[in-house]
């Protein structure tokens, strides 16, 4: 049997920042629902970019504020509300964060360095996303 079901498209970010080792930080929040550590990602609204929902959705969750760089890092499908869910994720260089944000009450937020990421992203959809991240920040 086929599935039908319309998907759902997602645009997540994967913030990081440069710091004075030349080693990126990236930042990492909670979920939601079960409080795993994940990138920053929602559903992009009628009329908006991929890009736009990136940037929309790294304020939102994390209280981030920066540019997206380059072509995506890649995607994956995930399902959820009985529908399929598909993720483009993008590299986002973070130039400023909010010390209080929209969902600052039910949200951690947390830098850390690329081994300490591996170690809190528990889901390899996402340790992929690191992966092609740190591939892309070590060609420039």
């Amino acid at each position: 049997m086929i599935d039908e079901t319309p998907s759902i498209q997602q645009a997540c970010a994967v913030p990081y920042r440069p710091t004075a080792s030349g080693k990126p930080e990236f930042c990492l929040i909670t979920s939601a629902g079960r409080g795993d550590w994940i990138f920053p990602k929602g559903i992009v609204d009628p009329g908006e970019t991929l890009e736009t929902t990136v940037l929309k959705e790294a304020e939102e969750e994390a209280g981030l504020h920066g540019k997206v760089e380059g072509e995506p890092l890649g995607d994956y499908v995930y399902h959820k509300w009985g529908t399929t869910l598909q993720v483009t994720a993008f590299l986002m260089r973070v130039t400023t964060e909010d010390d209080d944000w929209d969902e600052a009450e039910f949200r951690q937020r947390c830098w850390c360095g690329p081994s300490e990421a591996r170690e809190l992203l528990q889901r390899p959809k996402l340790q992929r996303l690191l992966d092609a991240a740190l591939s892309r920040l070590a060609a420039d």
